[in-house]
């Protein structure tokens, strides 16, 4: 009898776009139940309000930044003066908006994760309690947020290197984008930090998308107006796919179980 062939693993970018797929399913998902609606609402203005004001902040940062970092007119030639401007301009802005929203996280976070319980709830008939105490994981919730607010330094300093600088930041700003809007799932399922990050890596390329997916929602107009809450509510189902994945085998790079 000859034993069955494992069925192969998706390749990196079918997986990654699986991932981001979960963006725009955390917006449907929202914007289908209007039970959830009120636990968007106050993370949702706040989101909008910061993220506009750390754009006029990047407005007026931009010009002092440009006078310090940029070369001064004429020391280098044009095609280089232009394109490290505009790169200023671009990593002071993203920097800006990130930060906004890194504020209104931090601000919002109980209620970020009353809004994911609830969405595992709808999903699964019920959200998983194997956290370590309420206090733990408000702590959690907290700290999570608090990091996301911290990546907005790298994001604006690795947006400044030439040529590789923007792709760096705006992978530093997926990564960030994926580790706290899983946070809340991860926490109830009483993974510490270092247990979350090894959750991503074990979902490498599933992570990365969503992160990816999570930056280019920052910058869709009207798509921002729930970009806090949307995002918080992907990430809870991505993290709800995937676990039932691993429930079926390995993970990826663990075994012969394909991803997703």
């Amino acid at each position: 009898m000859t034993d069955a062939v494992p069925p192969r693993r998706p390749s990196l970018p079918v997986r990654a776009a699986a991932g981001a797929w979960h963006v725009p399913a955390g917006f449907g998902f929202l914007l289908r139940r209007p039970a959830l609606w009120p636990f968007a609402a106050l993370p949702a203005a706040l989101a909008l309000l910061l993220t506009f004001l750390g754009l006029v902040l990047g407005v007026f940062a931009g010009p002092r930044l440009e006078a310090r970092f940029a070369p001064s007119p004429g020391s280098v030639p044009v095609w280089v003066e232009l394109p490290v401007g505009l790169l200023l301009w671009v990593a002071t802005l993203g920097s800006g908006v990130f930060l906004g929203l890194g504020v209104a996280l931090v601000l919002t976070s109980p209620i970020l994760e009353r809004l994911s319980r609830q969405v595992e709830a709808r999903v699964r008939g019920r959200a998983a309690d194997r956290g370590r105490g309420l206090g733990w994981e408000a702590g959690q919730a907290v700290r999570g947020s608090l990091l996301f607010l911290a990546a907005a330094p790298g994001v604006f300093v690795l947006g400044l290197i030439p040529v590789v600088g923007p792709f760096l930041s705006v992978v530093w700003g997926a990564y960030a984008v994926a580790l706290n809007m899983t946070d809340p799932a991860l926490t109830r399922r009483g993974r510490s930090f270092a247990e979350k990050r090894r959750w991503h890596q074990g979902w490498r390329a599933e992570s990365m998308g969503f992160g990816l997916a999570g930056m280019v929602a920052l910058l869709v107009p009207f798509a921002n107006l729930l970009v806090g809450p949307a995002l918080v509510t992907g990430g809870t189902l991505l993290v709800l796919d995937l676990e039932d994945l691993d429930e079926d085998g390995p993970r990826p790079g663990e075994g012969a179980r394909p991803g997703p």
